[in-house]
């Protein structure tokens, strides 16, 4: 029996999303690097009305074109769905809850069979795995709020905990996990952003340059005042000969961001909601100059956001604020300019400075990109491996 890479997330897809583009990205990762993965997650209620589904649902297949568009999936990677007919989230009982469905029946009886080793931020369902002797990986992403079990994280069915900043990391030493077990690494990028586009980047200005302006900055990524986005409109105001675009965001956050730049008379500023990864990385060749605002705080501490990797992927000049996690790239020159938090003044003159100083190239700029190539999620998941025990590793198609 061929056993897999099981990547599982609790959510339903597609969905715009970080945290699922992580996941999905890192089980196309694996597929990529020739591994035999499969993809696990939530069907829709509406979906899972077929009893089959109920008691066949590790039935592993190609992906629907909606989601290889929407997170820009690869030709290898798998996928499986999992059910959750009514009442199961409907009715507040213990008993129906996906949590318990997913760990009690789904995963012991239809899905740990053809597990290798299982990577997921699902803690519960890691406790079931390594209880069932199946070897996991497990991602943190922010702090825990409670101690971790011992026997879970000792048991050398837990292979390694992976997170993306330090201070989480050093959070979860002291909630009881190992420190040999758990490692650091940044997001990534998906391979598509590092596909040069030029005759659609060029479309892409076209399409978005206005009254006259020449220049364009593109933010991308979550509608949030934590993330910069209420500075980066204030900083627009302030450079009005500019373009400045934001892709991303969920439908009432673009309308009420709309309604502010109307109200703040920001009239370059666009908000075009969320862009699929297929159309992402054309739209970040296209700028001048990408923006990566953020305002302090504790978000500031722990974030390793996806899109400084698909920022650097594009080749594009970055202007970023100085927040904790990107201190280690201040000597990296990847980025082209550097901001405090909070100062929408200083970000516009950034902006304004690098746009001078870094004229737009169709290529990209090379040092840029050579840079970027170590952040590819390939790389990520290969990194993971390499601290998973051979025995442990999942099956390589080519070797069946």
């Amino acid at each position: 029996m061929k056993k897999h890479f099981v990547y599982f997330t609790r959510d339903i897809l597609p969905r715009a999303e970080a945290h699922l583009v992580h996941d999905v990205n890192m089980a196309n990762a694996s597929a990529n690097l020739g591994y035999s993965s499969v993809l696990v997650y939530l069907s829709k209620t509406e979906e899972s009305r077929n009893p089959v589904d109920w008691f066949y649902p590790f039935r592993p297949k190609q992906p629907q074109q909606e989601l290889i568009n929407f997170y820009n999936i690869q030709d290898k990677l798998k996928v499986t769905s999992l059910p959750m007919p009514w009442p199961i989230g409907k009715i507040n009982s213990k008993l129906t809850t996906p949590s318990t469905i997913i760990c009690r029946y789904y995963f012991p009886v239809h899905i740990f069979p053809h597990t290798k080793i299982l990577h997921t931020l699902d803690w519960n369902l890691i406790k079931t795995a390594v209880k069932h002797q199946i070897p996991v990986i497990y991602e943190r992403e922010h702090f825990q709020k409670t101690p971790y079990e011992k026997e879970i994280v000792e048991s050398p069915f837990f292979q390694v905990a992976v997170t993306v900043a330090d201070n989480v990391r050093e959070d979860m030493i002291k909630r009881g996990m190992p420190p040999e077990k758990i490692i650091k690494l940044h997001s990534g990028f998906n391979q598509s952003f590092a596909v040069r586009q030029p005759e659609k980047a060029a479309q892409w200005r076209e399409q978005l340059l206005s009254a006259g302006r020449k220049q364009l900055v593109v933010y991308s990524g979550g509608l949030y005042k934590f993330k910069g986005v209420d500075l980066l409109i204030e900083a627009a105001r302030e450079l009005p000969e500019v373009q400045f675009v934001f892709a991303g965001g969920k439908e009432s956050q673009v309308e009420a961001y709309r309604q502010q730049a109307r109200e703040q008379q920001a009239n370059n500023v666009t908000f075009l909601g969320y862009i699929k990864h297929e159309q992402l990385p054309v739209l970040l060749q296209a700028a001048d100059v990408l923006a990566h605002p953020h305002c302090s705080g504790e978000a500031a501490s722990f974030t390793s956001p996806l899109k400084l990797f698909e920022y650097m992927a594009s080749g594009t000049p970055i202007v970023a604020t100085e927040i904790p996690p990107l201190a280690e790239f201040r000597s990296s020159g990847a980025i082209a300019g550097w901001c405090e938090p909070d100062n929408p003044t200083q970000f516009a003159q950034c902006l304004q400075q690098v746009l001078t100083t870094h004229p737009r190239k169709i290529e990209g700029y090379t040092d840029n990109l050579e840079f970027a190539s170590q952040f590819s999620w390939e790389n990520r998941m290969a990194k993971i491996f390499s601290c998973v025990e051979e025995p442990m590793r999942p099956q390589l198609l080519e070797s069946k």
